[in-house]
């Protein structure tokens, strides 16, 4: 991928080595994870390099040229390790700013990250967006949050409330983790109604795990960006469905609002330790949802939806 010259005004894909037009990004994960450590998920970190080289390998022999990765800001998400991965496997990375559920991270960091001070805050994402994750120099180019099960606690107010703040400084866009899929309505309301951040400048995760129709057809009615993602042992019950949500979108105008993402967060989903990992985004989910709304939409949706969702134009 080529990068884009400094002191441009033309809209962007920060990737880990620099910005780049967004057509260029080519087939898209639009939601997955490179590297992810938890204490709700005890030994099963991603951590490995040499397993994320080889994911990413698998990913780029089914036609993959690009990932996001969602992982935010205290989960392990080695920045430092992103643009040589990025350069040796041809595969272009986008890496997150941004804070998950409060249960991913211990009080002692939360109180050092502000704790329910907004500003203090949307300070660190900012400045990871712009400047770099710590002293890696790699620039973030989405902010991840979270909200909860059919609601948002004070923890997801106060992250949201930040990467709103992160987000009116620099364009940059807000992707949302809907615990099981729910409170897309709740966090629509309270990013774009309460603190104003345009609804294309919003993605709401995990949707396949509450395939709600309606629910849906509003979220995208209200001009937001729908992610589908997984698949997964827990959400097994729901991902078959995802066709059909596919399906019931794109009959109602909101093709070119959906993305697509395989979402890896074990060590044992991945493809190289056995599991269905990023390549089976395109070895199966791809054709499967051809047979569904046609090879031609499905092609926009995995080469340029990501591109739009996730263009900016950054402040120099």
């Amino acid at each position: 991928m080529s990068t884009q010259a400094p002191g441009t005004d033309t809209a962007a894909v920060r990737t880990v080595l620099g910005d780049v037009d967004p057509g260029e990004l080519g087939v898209c994960d639009a939601h997955d994870h490179l590297f992810l450590r938890s204490p709700q998920l005890p030994g099963q970190e991603l951590d490995s390099v040499a397993a994320a080289a080889a994911e990413l390998a698998a990913f780029r022999a089914e036609g993959g040229r690009s990932v996001v990765q969602w992982t935010p800001h205290g989960m392990g998400r080695h920045a430092a390790e992103l643009p040589g991965l990025a350069r040796t496997t041809g595969v272009g990375i986008v890496a997150a700013t941004g804070l998950h559920q409060a249960v991913h991270y211990s009080p002692e960091l939360l109180a050092e990250l502000g704790a329910g001070d907004p500003d203090v805050l949307a300070a660190l994402f900012v400045r990871e967006l712009t400047q770099g994750i710590g002293d890696s120099g790699v620039r973030a180019g989405l902010i991840k949050v979270a909200g909860g099960f059919h609601g948002l606690d004070a923890h997801a107010r106060w992250t949201m409330t930040a990467a709103a703040g992160a987000h009116l400084a620099t364009g940059a866009p807000i992707a949302v983790h809907l615990e099981l899929g729910t409170g897309a309505l709740d966090v629509l309301d309270l990013l774009c109604g309460a603190l104003e951040v345009p609804p294309d400048k919003v993605i709401l995760g995990h949707l396949n795990r509450a395939p709600d129709l309606e629910v849906h057809r509003e979220a995208a009615s209200a001009g937001a960006w729908l992610a589908f993602d997984g698949p997964s042992r827990a959400n097994h019950a729901t991902d078959w469905r995802m066709p059909d949500a596919v399906r019931a979108l794109v009959g109602a105008g909101h093709g070119d609002q959906l993305l697509l993402g395989g979402d890896t967060t074990t060590a044992g989903a991945r493809s190289v330790n056995g599991g269905p990992g990023m390549p089976h985004l395109l070895r199966r989910v791809r054709p499967r949802l051809e047979s569904a709304v046609g090879k031609e939409l499905v092609d926009r949706i995995v080469t340029v939806n990501p591109g739009r969702a996730f263009r900016v134009v950054w402040p120099q």
